[in-house]
């Protein structure tokens, strides 16, 4: 059993065969408080205010890494975690 309030990983799927792009899928499972729902919070699996996810103001999770900007996605299915130097990670929620 989880402890309320926490997540675990249970499954993680990486995708190589495209070049100069990983994709991974992650699925995790979520013991969360009332008013609560699995979200991201720097970029590891968390309990977040469940508004966010009804709204879809998927920043407000804080999903990102120390150092990195997020910017939802034009039609809201994600965000995208871009750092200084550049490199932008782009997650989509399904």
């Amino acid at each position: 059993e989880l402890e309320v309030g926490t997540c675990e990983i249970t499954a993680l799927d990486w995708d190589l065969s495209h070049p100069r792009r990983t994709i991974a899928q992650q699925t995790a499972r979520c013991a969360c408080r009332r008013g609560q729902a699995a979200g991201t919070a720097r970029a590891k699996p968390a309990c977040v205010d469940a508004r966010l996810i009804a709204s879809r103001q998927w920043c407000g999770m804080e999903p990102c890494e120390e150092g990195e900007q997020c910017a939802l996605l034009q039609n809201r299915s994600g965000w995208s975690c871009t750092r200084q130097l550049g490199r932008i990670k782009t997650i989509t929620v399904s």
